[in-house]
């Protein structure tokens, strides 16, 4: 299979760069798999498709506003970090642009000084090990000094605003530690979870922290050759018991975005069953695969050649998938992160 086999020509102006002004006001298409076709809703009909006894699985990782800004304090050279995930005590794993990348032993100077950052060693794929030192709480520091980590295609000439603090995050999003938003989610409000919990469709939590993986591109021609980022996840035992009392009663796994499809899928894979754990996930869905714990998915409309396209083509058919991405062209749907999103039945 090849790469090229999930390209698609999309219209500059239809890429998202702000969100709907209301998360439910969004656009869902709903793709019927077993009869192929297609309809036109918005989110808040989604109760419409949703029945008694199914299962909502969303992901409750929050963003952190982990990109920085400073400098090397020998020489004065502008830096720009992204954190990517903690390694241990006060160590993380980083993405930095530099004129010239910082050595080990370089110490950086971020945030007007607040943040003090060793450069600890260089890592694969133009990465840093870093120990950073602060007075309190990182987490804390970041709120006040961090850039929420935008996706390179929504073009914001000053970075992130205020507002994109707010919307580029789920609203039950309570675990910190992604650098990018698991997008499906963002058009739930508490009003429609509430709504679809008085029908009896509940809502199960995990946690996968999505990381820069999720923007990156496909580079090889054959499908199978592509290696996934790992990523890590966790799932409490309240989730795993809402999950299969599901099952048991003959509801639908409905999963809330990309994120919470590889979580399940990973487990499944590797323990045989929705269990209590954690872990990290290098799953890579592709046509043909097996589904062996999700029944339904809510996705946003994926880039072009993307591991997300190729998973819900995986899903819903390649065919089904390439007719509905052009209707959704056709009739003016937003993509990615901001824009609408597809039910998959």
């Amino acid at each position: 299979m090849k790469t090229d086999d999930f390209d698609y020509a999309l219209p500059d102006e239809l890429i998202a760069q702000q969100p709907p002004a209301q998360r439910t006001a969004a656009r869902m298409m709903v793709v019927h798999r077993r009869e192929g076709t297609l309809a036109h809703r918005q989110v808040s009909d989604i109760g419409d498709y949703l029945q008694r006894g199914d299962v909502l699985v969303v992901n409750n990782t929050k963003v952190i506003p982990a990109r920085l800004y400073g400098q090397k304090a020998a020489t004065g050279g502008a830096v720009e970090l992204l954190l990517l995930e903690p390694l241990g005590e006060d160590e993380w794993l980083a993405l930095c642009r530099a004129s010239n990348q910082p050595k080990p032993g370089m110490r950086l100077q971020l945030a007007q000084g607040r943040i003090q950052a060793d450069v600890v060693s260089q890592e694969k794929e133009g990465r840093l090990r870093l120990k950073l030192m602060l007075e309190g709480s990182l987490y804390a520091a970041l709120d006040q000094v961090g850039e929420i980590p935008l996706p390179p295609y929504i073009k914001r000439q000053d970075g992130a605003s205020s507002q994109d603090a707010e919307r580029y995050q789920t609203v039950y999003a309570t675990q910190p530690g992604a650098v990018a938003a698991p997008t499906a989610g963002l058009h739930f409000t508490s009003a429609l979870l509430a709504q679809l919990a008085d029908a009896g469709v509940s809502k199960a939590e995990l946690t996968l922290h999505v990381g820069i993986g999720t923007f990156r591109p496909v580079s090889v021609e054959d499908v199978t050759q592509h290696k996934m980022d790992e990523e890590r996840y966790e799932i409490q035992p309240e989730s795993a018991v809402r999950i299969a009392a599901a099952r048991a009663v003959g509801g639908r796994v409905v999963a809330v975005g990309s994120t919470s499809v590889r979580t399940l899928e990973t487990m499944m894979r590797d323990r045989g069953e929705i269990t209590a754990c954690r872990g990290r996930s290098d799953i890579f869905i592709y046509p043909p695969f097996q589904f062996r714990a999700v029944d339904a998915m809510l996705t946003n409309f994926h880039l072009p050649k993307s591991t997300l396209l190729m998973m819900v083509s995986a899903l819903a058919g390649i065919d089904l998938i390439r007719d509905a991405y052009q209707e959704a062209i056709r009739e003016r749907y937003r993509f990615f992160s901001y824009g609408d999103c597809m039910l998959i039945l």
